[in-house]
């Protein structure tokens, strides 16, 4: 049965949030409840399966992390995310004003079938996520904010949310914001988080996973591995959200033959001084600390 689980994961967790997805908008159910039921399973899936098959045991050991990323998991759920839900359509309006109140059409592929709409929405966020996310690691400004992120030295299920957030409240407003200017609507949205959530909660499991050919089209726990390596040359790759289709376009696609794993999880690059290790509270400082301290 673990077998099973381990090459059919992300199959089924996919599979299965997409079912409920299209049952749920069949029967006029919450869509935004039905996509957070899916991902909190598939979260829980993940975390109950590192006890029982882990990739790597010492893994489970906790490294003085688990506070950093309770408190991160804690803010951004709890607080960041509402506030930029409410934000969105303010900062839509503002900006709708502040173009001179055009006549926009209507969501441009309103003619088009749902999965259509759903297919391009999913290649927008990903292709502006895929752009913010290697921006975060090329320019030094966006770097600071993002060293949160790859200061674990270890990857399990909780580190899924550890992420500084003006990193996450960026990745989201360059992803969402052109889509609530454009009148997407909100089961689009959904549909295509419905496909995304359940990819993101496995992200960074400890689970000695093996998807085969799905590693060349989800941004695997396998391929991120590689992405928080302690090498630049390894960890600048693999910058899809939930999706690797921009990595194979743009030659940043990493997943080395006859390799499970990088030598060193971790920052990369000159990161002297940066509180790797310290408080919650110390990380998110960080990013204003002097230039010979920052990473």
């Amino acid at each position: 049965m673990l077998g099973f689980l381990t090459r059919h994961l992300y199959a089924l967790a996919v599979g299965g949030s997409l079912a409920a997805f299209g049952i749920g908008r069949a029967w006029g159910w919450p869509l935004e409840a039905v996509v957070l039921a899916s991902s909190v399973l598939t979260l829980i899936a993940g975390a109950v399966l590192e006890r029982l098959t882990p990739f790597d045991p010492h893994w489970l050991q906790a490294r003085n992390d688990v506070a950093t990323d309770a408190t991160s998991a804690t803010v951004l759920i709890g607080l960041v995310d509402p506030l930029l839900k409410a934000a969105m359509p303010v900062l839509a309006i503002t900006l709708w004003w502040g173009m001179g109140r055009p006549d926009l059409p209507d969501w441009f592929l309103a003619g088009a079938p749902f999965g259509a709409q759903v297919l391009a929405v999913l290649l927008w966020v990903e292709f502006s996520k895929y752009w913010s996310h290697r921006a975060h690691h090329t320019l030094g400004g966006l770097w600071r904010l993002h060293a949160l992120h790859h200061g674990s030295e270890r990857l399990y299920w909780l580190n899924n949310f550890r992420f500084h957030p003006l990193n996450h409240a960026l990745n989201t407003l360059v992803s969402l914001l052109p889509l609530w200017l454009i009148g997407a609507p909100a089961d689009v949205l959904l549909g295509a988080t419905a496909l995304t959530q359940p990819v993101l909660m496995l992200q960074h499991v400890n689970v000695d996973l093996r998807s085969g050919w799905l590693n060349h089209l989800f941004s695997t726990n396998e391929l991120h591995r590689w992405h928080h390596s302690a090498r630049p040359s390894e960890a600048n790759s693999n910058f899809g959200s939930a999706l690797v289709v921009w990595d194979h376009v743009f030659g940043t696609f990493r997943h080395p033959r006859g390799a499970a794993r990088p030598a060193r999880i971790g920052l990369f690059g000159s990161s002297s001084g940066y509180p790797a290790t310290g408080s919650y509270v110390n990380q998110l400082l960080a990013v204003f600390m002097p230039p010979c301290c920052r990473v």
